[in-house]
């Protein structure tokens, strides 16, 4: 528990008749970079909000740095930064009065004078340094999303929870905030939520995948990435389609993908979880029109465990 920056445990949440989360349990440990995956619906939101004490559960609980959030609400937020997927701030204060309110709204505050090289630092570090003056009703979308993580970041909190950072973002924007978060590795608890899958490959360490309002995956990215022969590459030269309808009609092939490179098919085949390539290779040397020139496990990425993971589930 010592090692712990989040805990939640049998987290449920109702609105009326619809039940949005159903026994969440999830650990996050101190100085991890936690990625939180799932379709649109599936709870990320309604999860973090919780941690935030914007929502109440309906059953269960969560604890931050062993802190119950329900009988220690103010203390153990006073440790979190949140970035909320759609930020708001007041109109007419500008990026650097909005981050000065901010931080006195916590506890242990600097002087006024170094207070403000923080937060001029802060601002050049979202690439919000020439904005710093303008007041926020001004700022577009992306520069909003921009201040919204230097408000979070402006107590230096121990844990950051972040819903969609780069949602709004143009890719430099997307760039500085994975360099931010890499940054903070080792030294800051990050829990955040993402649709951008090459994202969370990148900088988490670990993740949690969430569908119906249940966990169907979580632990280490480097286990979730383990291929087990789900997808495989192939080269051919010849006729396809007989064989790629073959090849869909089978109950453990999952998907095909064929694309045209010169004056060759090039294969993506999913699989269901126990087939394997000794399946697949006699199908595909069936035609005798075909010729196979490759024929290799394809490097798996988490978009294939996402889609392998959270496509079953919406089977069932």
């Amino acid at each position: 528990m010592a090692d712990l920056a989040l805990r939640m445990h049998d987290l449920e949440k109702h609105f009326g008749k619809t039940q949005v989360l159903r026994s969440v349990d999830l650990e996050v440990p101190r100085h991890a970079v936690y990625g939180f995956l799932g379709p649109n619906g599936a709870g990320k939101s309604t999860t973090m909000k919780i941690v935030m004490g914007l929502l109440r559960p309906s059953a269960g609980g969560v604890e931050v740095f062993g802190r119950d959030t329900q009988r220690h609400g103010p203390a153990a937020r006073a440790l979190v930064g949140y970035l909320p997927q759609h930020p708001h701030f007041h109109p007419y204060r500008t990026c650097r009065e909005t981050l000065l309110f901010v931080a006195t709204l916590y506890p242990g505050r600097r002087s006024r004078r170094e207070l403000r090289h923080h937060i001029d630092t802060l601002l050049d570090a979202v690439g919000l340094a020439d904005l710093a003056d303008r007041r926020t009703h001004g700022l577009s979308g992306g520069e909003a999303q921009r201040l919204g993580l230097a408000q979070a970041l402006v107590t230096e909190p121990e844990l950051l929870i972040l819903d969609e950072p780069a949602a709004a973002l143009d890719p430099q924007g997307r760039h500085d905030v994975l360099g931010i978060i890499e940054d903070l590795r080792g030294s800051t608890t990050v829990f955040y939520s993402t649709h951008i899958l090459e994202d969370v490959q990148r900088v988490s360490d670990r993740v949690a995948m969430i569908s119906k309002g249940r966990i169907v995956a979580d632990g280490p990215l480097t286990e979730l990435l383990t291929n087990d022969d789900l997808s495989w590459k192939m080269r051919t030269s010849g006729p396809s389609e007989a064989t790629k309808a073959r090849l869909v009609a089978e109950p453990w092939v999952r998907d095909v993908d064929v694309s045209r490179r010169r004056e060759n098919d090039v294969w993506t085949v999913h699989l269901t979880p126990g087939a394997s390539g000794e399946q697949l290779l006699p199908l595909m040397l069936t035609d005798r029109e075909l010729s196979v020139a490759e024929f290799h496990p394809s490097d798996h990425t988490l978009e294939d465990a996402y889609l392998t993971i959270v496509g079953q589930d919406h089977e069932h």
